[in-house]
């Protein structure tokens, strides 16, 4: 089985670097004329993945938003990855999980795992109880060809009340990155990721050796914006995957209407 990074590579290199964002909002379900319960978001994730699965690289489930609606919710979930797979795209399972020990090994199980219902090709991880906690899920991506991206610097402007905070070795951030690119050095798969939002005049941190996929969340609906993206980046932006939600979504449930959408935040 080829890495993450190197199936990350080749959807993008057909279908273009946007990943897009599947958050089922209640506002965004009641807008298309479905019911808040797991079954209007059964036919939101249908319509989405109908609709775009054969143009978009990468789609991002919120898992927050499956949870919402118990067993129901992530039966639905588990759907969701399956259509997603068999659509040629790759799927990013936004879980942003945390933990130690034991209890972090059982999400990497869950999210990463071959045969775990709810396993995607990569998973959103929080290092805020230490980068080492997270080894477990590092391991298990290394171990089954999967991705892990590392909150570092994220899109919400609350978030640099941590993530810029100064230790020894510089911002709680550029630690982070650093050692997330230490990791792939040495595991040579480069299936550590980062996720460093768009919505910044400056990032304040350091990606430029950075050497995997960065994860951008922010663009269109907070304000983030696609042609800003090379200056923000610099030397990084080739690694750069940039996330669309509702900028997008908000144009369904038409298909044609989301595809139309969708080749506005593409390369002409």
């Amino acid at each position: 089985m080829s890495t993450y990074r190197q199936r990350l590579k080749e959807v993008v290199a057909q279908r273009g670097n946007l990943c897009v964002g599947i958050d089922p909002h209640p506002s965004l379900l009641s807008a298309w004329g479905l019911s808040l319960d797991a079954s209007g978001l059964e036919a939101y994730c249908r319509t989405v993945v109908n609709g775009l699965g054969d143009v978009v690289a990468v789609f991002k489930p919120q898992v927050a938003f499956f949870e919402v609606h118990g067993s129901a919710g992530f039966a639905v979930l588990e759907r969701l990855v399956a259509a997603i797979r068999e659509a040629g795209a790759l799927s990013i399972l936004d879980a942003k999980r945390g933990d130690i020990g034991s209890t972090m090994q059982a999400y990497a199980e869950a999210f990463l795992a071959p045969h775990a219902p709810l396993a995607g090709d990569a998973v959103t991880v929080s290092p805020y109880l230490g980068f080492d906690s997270l080894m477990p899920a590092f391991e298990r991506a290394i171990a089954f060809d999967k991705g892990v991206y590392v909150l570092a610097r994220t899109s919400n402007p609350e978030g640099g009340q941590v993530q810029l905070a100064l230790g020894q070795e510089g911002s709680v951030a550029q630690t982070i990155i650093d050692s997330a690119r230490e990791l792939n050095t040495r595991a040579r798969t480069r299936a550590i990721g980062l996720v460093v939002g768009g919505t910044h005049q400056s990032l304040a941190c350091d990606v430029s050796e950075f050497n995997g996929s960065i994860l951008v969340p922010g663009i269109g609906a907070q304000g983030g914006r696609m042609e800003d993206l090379p200056g923000l980046f610099g030397s990084a932006y080739d690694n750069v995957l940039p996330m669309v939600g509702r900028g997008i979504l908000q144009a369904g449930p038409d298909p044609e209407a989301l595809r139309q959408r969708v080749a506005t935040f593409l390369p002409s």
